[in-house]
């Protein structure tokens, strides 16, 4: 037993060394690959700064004179915009169609033939994407946001880091709906019919464009607890701005991990059957 123990443990680590390595080198090349966008992202920069004054003054002026709505005061409501402005190119809602756009030419049988499951590939390539996002694209409207406004600052200690993991796990989360979203190519001629589903829905819904608390609570609690979409943005921003006690915030993180990891459960599901589906008719 002693002789068995010793040649599968070592096997066992290099495998899981080798995963790890894969997956770094592929999230590296998707750094790579979006960093050559220089112009692209500075487009995107002052895209983003120009609707985050748009929507820092029409929140102020939601909160009129009282100063106050729904629990968030001026300076909550203007790092809410500002920081989520930066975060919507970190978790990328929508533009990404890459999956689909294979499966209609047919390059997805490439992806079945690697050594690396599609899903996987797909995700680290995303987490490099979303890492050259946060450098490119969050930062700049995160210094520009307090030049003219008054910003919400932490001033509790597991603020920062409760936020760190949950814009990470936003991105996981975002990724696994864009790949479901994208999926639906396997078995339909014409994906824009879920992809234009997917865009206006999911903005509204994920409070990009407003705090989902601006609704009556009957409304946005099911609507928190039953969909992922509010964990995309409404959660990270919320945990920012400090909106709940420390203990709601760990609550609502740990709602995120369970919807991604439930997600990316669904996308290896979803991937198998579309595979099966190839196999069936001779793809």
């Amino acid at each position: 037993m002693g002789s068995v123990t010793a040649t599968v443990a070592p096997s066992t680590t290099s495998n899981v060394i080798r995963w790890f390595r894969t997956f770094g080198s592929i999230a590296a090349s998707g750094f790579r690959r979006y960093s050559t966008y220089r112009q692209a992202a500075l487009a995107g920069i002052v895209t983003n700064s120009v609707f985050g004054f748009l929507r820092c003054y029409l929140l102020l002026a939601v909160a009129g004179a009282v100063g106050e709505v729904a629990g968030y005061d001026r300076a909550q409501l203007a790092t809410f915009v500002w920081v989520g402005q930066g975060l919507l190119a970190v978790v990328l809602l929508w533009g990404w169609t890459e999956l689909a756009d294979r499966i209609r030419t047919g390059d997805v049988v490439t992806d079945l033939l690697r050594p690396v499951h599609p899903v996987t590939a797909y995700l680290a390539a995303d987490l490099g994407r979303a890492g050259y996002a946060a450098v490119a694209r969050l930062l700049p409207p995160v210094l520009v946001g307090p030049l003219f406004f008054d910003v919400h600052l932490p001033t509790r200690w597991p603020t920062a880091p409760l936020f760190v993991v949950s814009a990470g796990v936003a991105v996981v989360l975002c990724f696994a709906c864009r790949f479901l979203v994208n999926a639906t190519a396997y078995w339909l001629d014409d994906v824009r019919g879920p992809i234009i589903l997917w865009t206006l829905g999911s903005g509204v819904l994920a409070g990009l464009y407003f705090p989902l608390r601006f609704l009556p609570e009957w409304l946005y609690l099911p609507l928190w607890i039953a969909t992922p979409l509010p964990s995309l943005f409404q959660t990270p921003l919320d945990v920012l701005v400090e909106r709940d006690p420390t203990p709601v915030q760990v609550g609502l993180v740990a709602l995120q991990v369970g919807w991604a990891a439930l997600l990316l459960a669904a996308c290896r599901l979803v991937q198998r059957r579309a595979e099966h589906r190839l196999v069936v008719q001779g793809g």
